[in-house]
């Protein structure tokens, strides 16, 4: 079994076209589908050549070691951290980032499909491709209208890594100037632990009350995190 391992990390640190056919990760795109590629040969595609010491697949193997496989994390490397790994200069680095935008943008796209917020789930799922992989903290609005369609998210402020300010009188600023009839608030913690801290706690109970003089209801409040969420209505917080 060792001398299997080996022979394959050998065979993945040549070069691949010194592979057999049916093991280069772009003929098995071609000939069977992506699906029949790992996360790694995958990654290997995009970043198109290994070095002369490692192959596109080696590289990749180490890039996602270093998230954990996660690729949520990976996403949230920027070009000077993914250019830390030999073989990945600005072109490399640029092209992974693109297509984990692609990625997100595609996620985001499905979600918008939908149209309607009827769960937290609905929300969580919109807003987790435009905050979900942020290294820094973000607060968010969704407006929506009476029939509780998306009418648009907007960025009410970005923090550090461990906190943002959110200002209820933007919030409903925002709301009002789109005729908005509900909201939802979302911020995102980078930590990826979702528990609400006190502030997050005081911002809720600020608008929710808010919320009512102005007769505008304040549905939940979303705490996003590692492809996860904390609904404060769910929890009965609200």
């Amino acid at each position: 079994m060792k001398n299997n391992i080996a022979r394959y990390t050998n065979i993945e640190k040549r070069s691949i076209k010194t592979w057999a056919e049916d093991d280069r990760p772009r003929e098995k795109l071609v000939y069977k589908s992506q699906k029949a590629l790992s996360d790694a040969e995958l990654l290997a595609i995009v970043i198109g050549s290994g070095t002369t010491d490692s192959s596109a697949v080696e590289i990749s193997r180490q890039i996602l070691n270093s998230v954990s496989n996660n690729l949520s994390e990976l996403a949230k490397l920027s070009i000077k951290e993914l250019m830390r790994f030999r073989g990945i200069g600005v072109a490399k680095a640029s092209n992974i980032m693109a297509v984990m935008e692609l990625g997100r943008r595609r996620r985001l796209s499905e979600s918008l499909k939908k149209g309607e917020i009827r769960s937290s789930r609905d929300a969580f799922e919109i807003m987790d491709p435009i905050i979900g992989d942020l290294p820094f903290e973000e607060f968010w609005v969704v407006l929506l209208n009476r029939a509780r369609h998306v009418i648009r998210t907007t960025c009410i402020s970005e923090g550090s890594v461990a906190a943002t300010i959110a200002d209820p009188k933007k919030i409903f600023k925002t709301a009002l100037e789109n005729n908005a009839s509900a909201i939802i608030l979302c911020h995102n913690h980078p930590s990826g632990q979702l528990k609400p801290s006190s502030k997050d706690e005081e911002i809720t109970k600020k608008c929710k009350e808010a919320g009512i003089f102005l007769d505008l209801m304040v549905l939940d409040h979303l705490i996003i995190g590692n492809n996860a969420y904390f609904s404060f209505a769910d929890a009965g917080m609200m």
